[in-house]
């Protein structure tokens, strides 16, 4: 197949990014496939950062491979985190913390755990605070991670003061950064991040609710058209939810779905002037979109498995991940830098 260049925008959701990671494997076989720029989001800029790192490093083969291996040692280092939940921290005021947290494990539903650590936040662990995912972060290959090969690499987080989007790219790409990307408010304390523009420290949290993921930079001119989402948060239900927790799982996807929603809409209506041409010749750019998604499986996890990463789960997601991708490239792959595989007045007609 004639080679052809696609732009990546990688949602986040927790342990629910191993979906992302199977996809990207399976990409990751197609030689006629080339990646010209990545835009993630909390777990997608982790596996966004992997998958930079490791195409980095090599032409074809080469950094294909390199780029397997940096995303199955990225998620291997999530699975032995083992859980990120609020009362691992919080376990830690307690005189015998591994024993009560145990004790917790066995006899308590996480649901509730989760309830009643909602009355404490990350700022009262005082210096018993610990972000597991720093671990997890710092240990990237961040020379490849930010150097000029490869694919470009962006990653989002939100401004706590100011409530915007603010997208690192190139030598921002920092650890810090990364940690900003994924900083679920309720569970990690927020990131600070020097402004070089306003000499500023900026506090920072998760991306998902400003950019999940963020589009816009991958419009700019020296990209492709196409635009292939990874989606992990699901758009539709079909039940109405009515126990406290299927209410809160059904907000948190509707507000991590909101951000990327309002730039679909932005591109279908460009695509309409296109058509209809409103618009000199090469005034807008005419993004195609593509998607992978799963929602069916996605459906069937609960919210608290985003943060409680298993070898188990983990594995099933990459599976379901592969296969998705599989089915995008058998239906789809011809259509890519043609036309869009996404009808987006369908979307939201």
């Amino acid at each position: 197949m004639e080679s052809r260049r696609i732009n990546l925008a990688l949602q986040g959701g927790g342990a629910h990014g191993a979906f992302t990671w199977g996809v990207l494997d399976r990409l990751l076989d197609e030689d006629w496939l080339e990646i010209a720029a990545i835009s993630g989001t909390s777990a997608g800029a982790l596996n966004g950062a992997a998958l930079k790192s490791g195409l980095a490093q090599g032409q074809g083969r080469i950094g294909r491979e390199a780029a397997r291996e940096a995303l199955a040692w990225l998620w291997g280092q999530v699975a032995e985190g083992s859980d990120l939940r609020t009362d691992r921290w919080m376990s830690a005021f307690l005189p015998y913390p591994d024993t009560v947290t145990r004790w917790l494990d066995l006899f308590t539903p996480s649901f509730y755990i989760e309830n009643w650590l909602r009355l404490f936040s990350p700022y009262d662990s005082g210096p018993f605070y610990i972000n597991p995912l720093e671990r997890v972060v710092r240990d990237l290959e961040f020379e490849s991670v930010c150097c000029k090969d490869g694919p470009a690499f962006y990653v989002s987080a939100t401004n706590v003061r100011t409530g915007k989007i603010r997208v690192f790219s190139g030598a921002e790409v920092t650890p810090d950064a990364l940690l900003a990307s994924a900083c679920l408010p309720n569970l990690f304390r927020a990131i600070e991040i020097e402004d070089k523009a306003t000499g500023r420290h900026e506090a920072y949290w998760d991306g998902g609710y400003t950019g999940n993921p963020a589009l816009f930079p991958l419009f700019e001119p020296q990209y492709p058209r196409d635009i292939l989402i990874v989606s992990i948060n699901p758009m539709a239900r079909d039940s109405v939810p009515t126990t406290p927790q299927q209410i809160e799982e059904r907000i948190t996807e509707i507000s991590f779905n909101t951000s990327l929603l309002r730039e679909l809409r932005a591109i279908n209506f460009a695509r309409r002037v296109i058509a209809e041409k409103h618009l000199p010749e090469g005034t807008m750019k005419d993004v195609l979109i593509h998607m992978i998604a799963d929602d069916e499986t996605m459906l069937s996890l609960g919210q608290s498995s985003k943060i409680t990463p298993s070898f188990g789960m983990l594995d099933r997601l990459k599976t379901a991940g592969q296969h998705a991708a599989d089915r995008f490239l058998e239906a789809h792959a011809d259509k890519i830098g043609r036309e869009p595989s996404v009808n987006l007045s369908e979307l939201f007609g």
